[in-house]
């Protein structure tokens, strides 16, 4: 039987490209010689995105889901993922960012029996350098307080088996850093490096909020690191407290009662206070992620779908 593959694509606000990257994807799938669908997820948007798929639908064979409100990325590519029939899914982003022509290196891969196969972007010069040192100092901290190896600068893009799906398909948890999740599964993996492509159109939806929030995700989803810090950091600051203790008795013995200053007092008082609101901050963040998880809600809701009717699946 021959083996069908799914491309997933993940979209908010994307007029400006879309009606230019359908055709170059379905060329693209075409030349491969396998039979394929492309499975297009809109996350929620404001313009005529929607609008384009759906002129779109009676030349290609795309299978759209539109979600009720924005859900956020990570959620697209779990709905992408739900609803892909292929014996292998591409993830990728409509920005043409991801270079087309690395499909054929993944699917190359995957039928020399690699389960994931996942683009590296060879650079960052296109980010500014707080982008660039932000990312570096991420994947370190990640690749040393996890017990999963992340690799750096690896994205979305990236092919998965069909087992490789079912096994995320699996995992229930509704605070979801992919990249993390794609590591945690395992499986037989390998990297492709890729140069990042300029947007030919339109801006990118990530500001550092976003990425603070997936960083913060991303490390308090896959380690307790943080609180086991603020445990130990307790531990060291109450030492420090009875060291000082003896000092203050050792001193009273050998110099007398010593009046002591204000300023003293106040900077100690204001540097316990911040240690404590950063440990209950950080209790917090875990806490919050324990009430998202037992409301059970679900991880999205689709407003509308549509299939297509091709026998190339």
């Amino acid at each position: 039987m021959a083996k069908t593959i799914s491309c997933v694509i993940p979209v908010y606000n994307e007029q400006l490209v879309i009606a230019e990257f359908i055709p170059a994807l379905d060329q693209t799938l075409k030349e491969l010689a396998f039979t394929y669908e492309i499975i297009i997820v809109d996350d929620g948007s404001q313009d005529n995105t929607m609008a384009i798929i759906q002129q779109l639908r009676s030349q290609y064979p795309i299978h759209y889901l539109r979600f009720s409100r924005n859900f956020g990325k990570e959620n697209a590519l779990s709905a992408g993922l739900a609803h892909a029939k292929g014996d292998a899914v591409i993830l990728m982003d409509a920005d043409f960012q991801h270079p087309l022509e690395t499909i054929k290196d993944f699917v190359a891969k995957w039928q020399e029996g690699y389960d994931m196969v996942y683009g590296v972007r060879k650079g960052r010069k296109d980010e500014t350098w707080l982008k660039r040192v932000c990312a570096g100092s991420f994947y370190k901290l990640t690749s040393q307080i996890t017990r999963i190896n992340i690799p750096a600068n690896a994205g979305d893009f990236r092919l998965l088996d069909r087992k490789v799906v079912h096994a995320l398909q699996n995992l229930p948890e509704r605070n979801r850093f992919m990249k993390g999740l794609y590591s945690w599964v395992g499986f037989k993996q390998i990297a492709i490096p890729f140069e990042v492509q300029p947007r030919t159109q339109g801006k990118t939806h990530w500001n550092y909020y976003s990425l603070l929030d997936l960083a913060i995700t991303g490390l308090t989803s896959f380690s307790a690191f943080p609180l086991r810090m603020i445990a130990l950091g307790g531990i060291a600051i109450a030492f420090l407290a009875f060291l000082y203790a003896l000092w203050i008795i050792l001193s009273t013995f050998l110099f007398g009662i010593i009046t002591p200053g204000w300023a003293t007092i106040v900077t100690a008082i204001m540097f316990f206070g911040g240690i404590q609101l950063f440990a209950i901050g950080v209790v917090g963040e875990y806490i919050g992620r324990i009430f998202d998880e037992v409301k059970q809600r679900p991880h999205y809701i689709i407003d509308e779908q549509a299939s297509f009717n091709d026998s190339r699946l």
